[in-house]
């Protein structure tokens, strides 16, 4: 199958993002991006902080470090008061802080990024988060699914939480456990896991339910 016909696959099945909903979720998505942004800037600063050889430059850097280290403080504490404030976007950062392994920056860039979530289907919400594995097929041949496209913020947080509840989820870790036994590759173990996380918190929004590990 070539990249034409598979674009086309893949644009036919992915569903077309939704539109922010209102002023809020668009502000709320702006300061998760500039949070975002704000701790991608600290952590070059670290990197050129570790080879500084002299000490105005050191100064520097780490008085720069300090202002990042403030605003995000700062920047946490406002999408806290935001998250919080309203009734609706509580009840569902409570839904979602009750998984183990998702914490406050994975509740807010979901809610922030990802306004479709709890209202598509396993399939759709996998499908727009680019986490759903896509085939590489022609005729007889049958080739090796892989991911692409989708929300790079959204993969980067689910990523992590998937990594974290690995450890300390064990239903994603009982899962995890057993596509290593089946002999998957890391990555794919990761993705599946990514993929599992993405679609409970879908299916909790969508039935305002809580983690319950026995239905996960």
């Amino acid at each position: 199958m070539d990249a034409a016909v598979l674009a086309a696959f893949a644009k036919a099945i992915r569903p077309q993002a939704r539109p922010l909903k209102d002023a809020d979720t668009r502000a709320l998505d702006d300061m998760v991006s500039r949070r975002r942004q704000l701790v991608d800037m600290r952590v070059q600063e670290t990197l050129r902080l570790g080879t500084a050889a002299t000490k105005p430059l050191q100064k520097s850097l780490k008085q720069h470090i300090a202002w990042l280290d403030k605003r995000i403080a700062a920047a946490d504490s406002d999408l806290s008061k935001r998250l919080r404030g309203s009734d609706a976007w509580r009840a569902k950062d409570d839904l979602l802080r009750g998984i183990p392994g998702v914490g406050a920056v994975t509740t807010l860039t979901m809610l922030a990024k990802y306004p479709e979530l709890g209202t598509l289907n396993r399939r759709e919400i996998a499908a727009l988060a680019g986490v759903a594995p896509l085939a590489n097929d022609s005729g007889k041949h049958r080739g090796k699914r892989f991911i692409w496209g989708g929300r790079a913020d959204v993969r980067a947080v689910l990523y992590m939480a998937a990594i974290t509840a690995m450890r300390c989820n064990d239903t994603i870790k009982t899962f995890a456990e057993r596509l290593k036994k089946a002999g998957k590759p890391p990555k794919v173990v990761i993705v599946a896991c990514m993929r599992k996380l993405l679609i409970i918190m879908n299916s909790m929004l969508k039935n305002n339910t809580p983690w319950n590990p026995k239905t996960a």
